[in-house]
């Protein structure tokens, strides 16, 4: 159970996605455009006690577009956007019997969206780089779906994610391009959710010229356990209250053409509580115009 692997859809662009940015923002003009699928089957689920409980096998297959805009050289407009999700139970059998105590269910619909502005703090020759940003999370999934009332493509609460990061980025052995930043934020949520400390760090390199960037994260939640405790499906589900763990991955990014790409991730975790326990992982395509 030490390499069980979580991942939280509570906020997807820490984890999730690749992005272009960290404290560092779009020119103006320019952006970042992603496509990407990420999914995560789990028959385990962290308790709120920190060990693990089984539970149905249950699966999120989630569809998204995400994109980073530059308004002005210092503003980046950021959306990320589950235009598509898929959330599966299987039917809970009978371990003496073979009987299906209780049938799968299945939910397809439109997941949350995350809306976002960031600010570049420092000047663009700036060593080291700091952003503030302000992510602003739609409830445009469903919740409460279901004969049992535990599928959901979204949390179903309106939060609202202020984030500071600062990074730099330097050379390794004088030729890959590299890069370091740490990031830390507090989500403020809404109807009887906990409000949330984030934090994580980011460490990447290009190489073969730039046109493979090796990506490793350290991203983590912390509940302040100030919400209800009914709020979310509590345990086995990956939108639950008082979720928090601390988790590692990593992403490789390919530019196969000017500008365009595929990237691949995944998500791991040494630390969890209530929330699911399994693998996630994430593959798409990128567009990226300031290539």
């Amino acid at each position: 159970m030490k390499n069980a692997i979580i991942l939280t859809f509570a906020f997807l662009i820490t984890a999730t996605t690749l992005t272009a940015g960290g404290p560092w923002t779009q020119e103006k003009g320019i952006g970042y455009f992603k496509f990407s699928q990420w999914w995560i089957n789990f028959d385990s689920h962290y308790t709120d006690s920190g060990k693990i409980d089984p539970n149905v096998t249950t699966g999120i297959y989630n569809t998204f577009v995400y994109g980073e805009y530059g308004i002005t050289d210092r503003l980046t407009g950021i959306v990320n956007a589950a235009v598509f999700s898929r959330n599966v139970t299987n039917n809970l059998v009978s371990g003496t019997t073979s009987e299906i105590i209780t049938p799968g269910e299945a939910l397809n619909g439109f997941g949350d969206t995350d809306l976002g502005i960031k600010y570049r703090l420092t000047k663009k020759e700036s060593r080291i780089a700091v952003a503030a940003s302000l992510y602003l999370g739609i409830p445009t999934g469903q919740t409460g779906q279901g004969a049992q009332g535990n599928l959901q493509t979204g949390d179903g609460e309106f939060n609202q994610y202020l984030r500071l990061d600062a990074g730099t980025s330097f050379k390794l052995a004088e030729k890959i391009n590299s890069y370091v930043s740490v990031y830390g934020g507090v989500n403020n949520r809404t109807r009887g959710f906990s409000e949330e400390l984030r934090y994580g760090a980011e460490v990447g390199a290009g190489l073969l010229d730039g046109r493979l960037w090796l990506i490793g994260r350290l991203d983590g939640t912390e509940s302040f356990k100030n919400g209800e405790t009914a709020a979310g499906n509590v345990g086995t589900s990956i939108f639950a209250n008082n979720t928090e763990y601390t988790s590692f991955g990593g992403e490789a990014a390919l530019y196969v053409k000017r500008g365009f790409g595929v990237s691949v991730s995944f998500a791991s975790a040494f630390r969890g509580e209530v929330i699911a326990a399994a693998p996630s992982y994430s593959a798409g395509v990128f567009w990226d115009l300031g290539r």
